[in-house]
């Protein structure tokens, strides 16, 4: 008689057949333990066979995807240094993506090659050796296939395959195991033209068979317990030939098929609740680059006179042009005050407030140039023209601030250098044209974004 593991097991009571109504003995999870480190080319069938020998006709085999990436090759070699990490890590997921869905900060929800919906199309450094970043099956069903099929031949058995990823769900926290392939089990459970015991009709219902097999699985796999591999018995499925791939909705089917785009209307409205002065920013945590292109790429779209882009922003990123720059324009401050009699001790804590742009992590100038302008023959319109493009410039700037706030990047708006625009310009060597409209500090926030509450409109708003 086949030894049969004997500690570490979920059990299930009576009808509770993972969403089914097939077994009324209830079903057990069984680890499958004393499994390898797998590595490329390992024989992941013979392993399974040779840990579980005790396997039996309609056991569910629900194997991690990590095992079947990493026997397939599915590996890829990356730098060790994080940064250089992070970035590979980044080519793949563009490599490996259909289309982004959402977006925020560094996280990236996508469609994968597969058709799953996941964070960073399932590119994990989990479980992997440091130098390394694991990718998932090619074809995790055909995976699942091969290996119920190996097994068969080597034990003599039937059962069947679930190959499982872990991600996050829309509107729920936390992550679970999923079914990304399959082979001998239905994927999906239809109670559809069936009544329940109250004698309602269930027009609609489906189990996601699989998924819930992947779940139970996980209770006894964890993520820390070196443990890939479990078994779900009592279920005995009926093969029906289904293949994870199907519990992929088609985009025909599916409501939020636009992703982020879908809400794009309440994604601005979020963005400017969370705008708001960060003046504490936290120093040991770097801003996205690729965060602030994505903002001022935004900002550029603000509306503008004549067809124009009258703005320019200017991300003072070398650390010696941004000190000659806050030191020419405290100079310029301090004669100024001084010109008007202002005491020193008060002349020190308006100098003071200027020390906000120097220990931001990032710093960005804005101006309006005079690109686009008309020039009239009075002086009237001309500096209504001007007072148009210095609107439209306003207007970039506000747009900078939402999408900064949209990435999660906190900042505050200060308008210094509006009153050293000469200083502003001789420094870094910009036309006499561009108008500085202020800089804005930037950086990650002590304290994350919260929306504040909405404004009464009655406070602003003149209904005639």
């Amino acid at each position: 008689m086949t030894e049969q593991p004997v500690g570490g097991h979920v059990t299930g009571g009576s009808g509770a057949a993972a969403g089914t109504d097939h077994a009324s003995a209830g079903l057990s999870v069984l680890p499958v333990t004393g499994l390898p480190e797998f590595r490329p080319g390992d024989d992941l069938a013979a392993a399974l066979a040779g840990a579980a020998p005790w396997l039996a006709d309609g056991d569910v085999l629900v194997v991690t995807s990590k095992i079947v990436s990493k026997v397939e090759g599915r590996l890829v070699p990356v730098p060790a240094d994080p940064e250089e990490r992070d970035r590979v890590r980044r080519e793949l997921i563009d490599a490996e993506t259909d289309r982004v869905l959402a977006r925020r900060g560094r996280t990236l929800i996508v469609t994968g090659k597969l058709g799953i919906v996941q964070a960073a199309a399932g590119i994990d450094g989990s479980n992997v050796r440091p130098d390394e970043l694991a990718l998932l099956p090619v074809d995790p069903d055909a995976s699942a296939v091969a290996l119920r099929s190996a097994l068969r031949e080597r034990l003599g058995v039937d059962v069947a395959v679930v190959v499982t990823d872990t991600m996050g769900r829309a509107w729920r926290i936390g992550q679970t195991d999923v079914a990304i392939g399959s082979a001998g089990v239905p994927v999906l459970h239809r109670y559809g033209g069936m009544t329940d015991a109250q004698g309602n009709d269930l027009l609609v219902t489906e189990i996601a068979l699989a998924d819930e097999l992947a779940a139970a699985a996980d209770l006894v796999k964890g993520k820390l317990g070196a443990t890939p591999v479990a078994v779900v018995r009592g279920m005995t499925p009926a093969d029906d030939g289904s293949t994870a791939r199907e519990l992929v909705r088609s985009l025909d089917e599916d409501m939020f098929w636009l992703g982020a785009d879908d809400a794009v209307e309440r994604g601005r409205r979020e963005a400017v609740l969370l705008r708001r002065s960060t003046r504490a920013f936290d120093p040991d945590v770097p801003v996205d680059p690729e965060a602030m292109r994505r903002a001022v790429r935004t900002a550029l779209t603000a509306p503008a006179p004549h067809h124009s882009t009258p703005f320019r922003f200017v991300w003072l990123r070398d650390p010696a042009r941004r000190t000659a720059l806050l030191d020419a324009m405290r100079d310029r401050w301090r004669a100024d005050l001084a010109a008007d009699d202002r005491p020193d001790d008060e002349i020190e804590r308006r100098l003071a407030r200027g020390d906000l742009l120097r220990r931001a992590p990032e710093l960005v100038l804005a101006f309006r140039t005079g690109d686009g302008a008309h020039t009239y023959p009075d002086a009237t319109r001309n500096a209504a023209e001007r007072d148009m493009f210095t609107v439209a410039g306003g207007a970039a700037v506000q747009s900078l601030l939402v999408a900064l706030a949209a990435e999660g990047i906190g900042s505050c708006w200060v308008g210094s250098t509006i009153f050293a625009p000469d200083v502003v310009r001789e420094v870094l060597g910009v036309g006499d044209d561009w108008q500085p409209l202020g800089a804005v500090a930037a950086g990650t926030p002590v304290e994350p974004l919260t929306p504040r509450p909405p404004r009464d409109p009655a406070e602003g708003l003149l209904e005639w």
